[in-house]
């Protein structure tokens, strides 16, 4: 590895720049050019050494001050289904299965961040109403842990 991808590798594990241009300072730290930059990323990428490149997008900020997690009551026969549709909604960040137990009936869970609580309770009763899924609750987040981006590369 050449001391540039060393320190383009080393950079991203701060994150990249927020803005238009996030591939500016990662050059200027390394010193080359953006679109060197930019394709020695896709050319760690490509070869394997990244294997994972993500970025989070910070909700608060954003204006989504209230995040509910729904867990949906699915029959076992209609959850591959009902995960792609419930996963298709704009408002969805992620969804995603688990077993059901004895305890707690809920098989599928998606992730609904609106501007409030009450955003949330409303885009979550048109889902079950589009879906024809009646059974669900919403567990609303009380708080946010920091986001760790040491999983990034």
């Amino acid at each position: 590895m050449t001391q540039q991808e060393t320190i383009i590798l080393a950079e991203l594990q701060n994150g990249l720049a927020v803005g238009p241009r996030p591939f500016c300072a990662l050059a200027e730290k390394a010193g080359c050019t953006e679109e060197e930059a930019f394709n020695a990323v896709q050319a760690l990428v490509k070869n394997g050494t990244i294997r994972k490149l993500g970025g989070f997008i910070n909700h608060i900020a954003a204006g989504f001050q209230a995040n509910g997690m729904v867990v949906w009551d699915v029959e076992e026969n209609r959850v591959e289904e009902a995960g792609k549709c419930l996963s298709s909604y704009q408002n969805v960040s992620h969804c995603y299965a688990r077993p059901r137990s004895e305890k707690w009936p809920y098989r599928l869970y998606t992730m609904i961040h609106g501007r409030s609580r009450k955003e949330v309770e409303e885009q979550a009763k048109e889902m079950s109403a589009w879906e024809g899924i009646p059974n669900y609750k919403i567990v609303f987040s009380v708080r946010e842990y920091k986001k760790a981006n040491r999983w990034l590369v």
